[in-house]
């Protein structure tokens, strides 16, 4: 009969044994217990239980004295003699292997020699599916690793060698591996009790943490099939960086407790987050340590936005993501990462020390010579990163109104550093901590820790950024109604609805806030694109209401008053920094305003020294700094919106702008458009005035039931106001705040064919009549600032070129600035001499109300000093209205007599008698 696999086992350990007792002479001494305790041990691990052991014959080599019952079990220590004395490598150790048929056989009836199908690789990942899911349901806790099998009945004989080796390695003072000691964790999620900070800081869930988020990186798959993470570390490593970024969407999509976990204990994750990015990028490139030592995780788009204001004690050691302007930065200052200290008595190397972001560790003393100090740092092998602190301050036009804004110090590490400049609007995410400051408990009187945010991810917003913002239906229905034919008028009359009248003061800030296209040839000089509106005139006609609009409508803005800003307010200014004691530059309102609009209410109360450190700004939009060694140049590309009331406070029309105002004319020639507001008294006008305020608010009382509460909704009296823009339909003010920012970055006009005869014609009338009133001088500045305006035009109906209409749009509206800010004498001659531009696209009913109001006034003047009372019929003779519609080529009066605007204004026509009539 065939031998079983025991005894042939036991037999192969027996010739071995035989074979190794020939190849060394035996000692003539009697055996040790070391001796007989490794043969015990041989004779375990062959395969015998302790029975077996225990039943056996005694060896022949043990004298007759000695036997196993009476020498008992062996104990820990003999055994680690036993496998210390155990030579198992002879001089002859390769006869072991030689073969031995008689000995390497099995027993035919206890072999299982039936077939078996190959089972896929997806029916076993199946299988095992269900094998855990039965283990779950069984309440088995714990996953395995792949391809350990483990059995509860294996565990008396399994963990006690276990332990005793971890012992063993603990005693030779032998780190274990963490892959030997550390079961994978299923539920990650069940952290037994303890906090996620004190859960994700044990080793058995970090290891899970860094395997997961590993196998994230390494295996996520975007909608078109693409590695998305392998090529983000593939262009990392070409552009020679060292961080990426990871969208905690799709983290909180594929890894959900991961997602949990990172804003709650973000200090940790991170760590784990970063351990695991550098090993997948070593993995693909791995000599990349040689140019980054190590590999950082930005994590972008957390969902929850959170206001500096509201920054509390609950978001304490949490990640948050707050918005805000840069207002200060510090230098690029080394900060010690691990450090070394040189013992000055014996030279020793101390360390390395882990430095923490809020106390500095030392040595104690020397481990070499026990001395107590003191120590030098070792500048060679202390290892430093790069850190800079900024301010973040709300952006101004976020914070409420009576609130002062509220500042945070941000601290940039590693390649965040210059990330960002003073002035720029920036989305920081970090991990919101506090540092001990004993200045602030010397002034609080009790412990007070100062707050900081630990940067993780720094993006720049720009309107490009908010552009992201538009959906696609937004985009669709922009384009579509930019096909309008009269959209030009109807954004202009959905600048300020709530605001009676002033058609040319919101068509120039309309195109300010469109704006021209910037050029710079060559790199070298930079031609503005903004264009600066200045409005003046009596008070109460809604000058400051104009700004606090733009405000609100334009995609970036800064509001600031004369009164309240100074020079330095309002460019820049230089400070000494608490912290390193070095001077650090501030931005003021106009560098705030990078890429948006700059409101200046009050701007006559400026005093002259303020007004013209603006000049620059204005004009090349930069701001150039040389005040306390720091000699810089910042960015001011804003357009500036003014307001100014006149000397004495009422603007008297009988003498010029320069007169009215009192501004230089290097101020007034940098203003493309000058805009000046009267409040001129007409019964009709008045009445009309009055009815609208009345009805405005009334629909906008806070009470008011079925209607909205906004301020900008349409009118609700729609009158003819003596423009062509009455009746037409308003554009929502939302939809109007998007069309302007996709129009600013994705439109940009070309100059296009246009007439430059007729501009220069313009321009040289223009310069012969300013000379002649010495009234606003007219400069070359004037010339770009009909090139602007065209391109603002054309950019308000999302055009790529400027067409003709566009060039004679912008000639009327310069002309209408510079005729308004003439004397009343000259102002009906340079009408009449200007007369082919300013009757461009203007409606002919619109033109003959101007003169039909016109000859009512004269004809009212005339009765008044003749009869000495106001009389309340004004009778006009159609023949003099004829006569003045020919100077303007209008020939035809029967539709003006027919339309809703004359009656609008209490004009009656009696055909009969060819007479005009206005009752007061």
């Amino acid at each position: 009969m065939p031998a079983s696999p025991a005894s042939s086992t036991r037999s192969s350990r027996r010739t071995r044994q035989t074979r190794n007792s020939e190849a060394s002479p035996r000692s003539s001494s009697p055996p040790s217990a070391g001796d007989r305790s490794s043969r015990i041990s041989s004779r375990r691990s062959a395969g015998e239980s302790e029975d077996e052991l225990a039943t056996s014959p005694p060896s022949r080599d043990l004298p007759p004295y000695e036997d196993e019952s009476e020498a008992g079990p062996p104990s820990l220590n003999e055994m680690e003699e036993e496998e210390d004395a155990e030579d198992l490598f002879g001089d002859n150790m390769e006869a072991d292997y030689r073969p031995a048929p008689h000995l390497d056989r099995y027993e035919m009836d206890m072999l299982d020699l039936s077939e078996y199908s190959v089972m896929s690789e997806g029916d076993r990942q199946a299988a095992e599916a269900a094998l855990r899911q039965r283990d779950k349901e069984e309440g088995v806790a714990g996953r395995m690793r792949r391809g350990l099998l483990y059995d509860e009945s294996d565990e008396d004989e399994d963990r006690p060698r276990r332990r005793r080796r971890l012992a063993e390695k603990s005693a030779e003072d032998v780190i274990p591996e963490e892959e030997e000691m550390i079961e994978s964790i299923e539920n990650l999620e069940d952290t037994k009790g303890h906090t996620v900070q004190e859960w994700v800081s044990m080793v058995g869930p970090r290891t899970e943490i860094y395997n997961r988020f590993k196998n994230f990186l390494r295996t996520y798959v975007d909608e078109k099939g693409h590695n998305l993470f392998k090529d983000r570390i593939r262009n990392m490593c070409e552009e020679n960086r060292a961080s990426f970024e990871v969208d905690y969407n799709l983290l909180a999509t594929e890894e959900q407790i991961l997602a949990y976990f990172l804003p709650e204990a973000p200090t940790q994750m991170l760590e784990i987050f970063d351990r695991a990015a550098k090993d997948v990028t070593l993995a693909l490139f791995p000599h990349y340590e040689r140019i980054a030592k190590e590999i950082h995780v930005r994590i972008s788009e957390l969902p929850l936005m959170e206001d500096i204001r509201s920054l509390r004690q609950l978001h304490l050691t949490q990640l948050v993501r707050t918005q805000g302007v840069v207002t200060s930065a510090s230098g690029v200052l080394p900060q010690m990462s691990l450090v070394k200290y040189d013992c000055t008595k014996c030279q020793y190397v101390i360390g390395p020390f882990v430095q923490t972001q809020n106390s500095e560790v030392k040595p104690g003393s020397c481990p070499e010579c026990q001395s107590t100090g003191p120590f030098a740092i070792n500048m060679e092998q202390t290892v430093y990163k790069n850190y800079q602190r900024v301010t973040l301050q709300e952006s101004p036009g976020q914070v409420a109104a009576g609130r002062l804004p509220r500042a945070k110090e941000a601290i940039l590490l590693g390649d965040l550093c210059d990330s960002c400049k003073p002035g720029d609007e920036i989305e920081l995410t970090g991990v919101y901590t506090h540092n001990y400051d004993g200045s602030l408990n010397t002034a609080q009187g009790f412990p007070v820790f100062a707050t900081v945010i630990i940067a993780n991810h720094v993006v720049r917003r720009d309107n490009s950024h908010a552009l992201g913002t538009l959906t696609d239906e937004d985009i669709r229905a922009i384009v579509a109604l930019s096909r309008d034919e009269r959209i030009g008028e109807r954004i202009v009359a959905s600048i300020a609805p709530s605001i009676y009248g002033h058609y040319d003061v919101k068509r120039a800030m309309a195109l300010s806030l469109f704006g021209g296209q910037a050029k710079n040839p060559g790199q070298k000089h930079r031609v503005r694109g903004d264009i600066n509106v200045l409005i003046c005139g009596d008070p109460g006609t809604a000058k400051s209401q104009f700004l606090k609009y733009c405000e609100k409508i334009a995609p970036r803005a800064v509001f600031s008053t004369g009164q309240g800003a100074s020079a330095v307010g309002l460019t820049a200014y230089v400070q000494r920094s608490p912290l390193t004691k070095e001077w650090t530059l501030e931005a003021g309102a106009l560098v705030l305003a990078d890429k948006g609009v700059c409101l200046i209410d009050e701007f006559d109360k400026m005093s002259d020294q303020d007004r013209t450190s603006i000049h620059e700004a204005m004009e090349q939009q930069s701001i150039s700094i040389s005040k306390a060694g720091i000699v810089t140049s910042l960015q001011a590309r804003c357009a500036v919106l003014a307001a100014a009331n006149p000397i004495g406070g009422r603007y008297d029309p009988s003498m010029t702008f320069s007169e009215n105002v009192d501004l230089t004319e290097p101020i007034l020639s940098r203003f493309d458009v000058l805009c000046v507001v009267r409040d001129t008294v007409d019964p009709i006008d008045d009445e009309q005035l009055a009815r609208f305020v009345v009805n405005s608010h009334m629909k906008h009382h806070p009470r008011t039931k079925g209607e909205e509460d906004s301020a900008f909704t349409e009118d609700v009296f729609p009158v003819s106001e003596g423009a062509n823009l009455a009746g037409v339909e308003k554009i929502p003010q939302d939809v109007l705040r998007k069309y302007i920012m996709y129009a600013r970055e994705k439109v940009h006009p070309k100059l296009h064919q246009m007439d430059q005869d007729k501009v220069a014609q313009m321009y040289s009338d223009l310069r012969r009549e300013s000379m002649a009133t010495g009234s606003v001088p007219i400069t070359v500045r004037h010339i770009e600032s009909v090139l602007r305006l065209a391109e603002a035009h054309a950019r308000m109906h999302l055009r790529d070129h400027v067409r003709q209409d566009d060039v004679s749009m912008a000639m009327r509206v310069v002309l209408e600035s510079f005729i308004s800010a003439q004397k009343f004498a000259v102002m009906k001659n340079m009408r009449r001499n200007f007369s082919k531009y300013l009757t461009y696209r203007k409606d002919n009913n619109e033109l003959l109300l101007f003169l039909v109001k016109q000859l009512a006034s004269e004809q009212a003047a005339y009765l008044r000093s003749r009869y000495g009372t106001e009389q309340e019929v004004v009778q006009i003779n159609e023949k003099d209205l004829a006569d003045k519609a020919r100077q303007v080529n209008i020939h035809n009066l029967k539709p003006f007599f027919g339309s809703e605007m004359f009656k609008a204004h209490h004009f009656t026509y009696d055909s009969q008698r060819k007479l005009i009539i206005r009752s007061f």
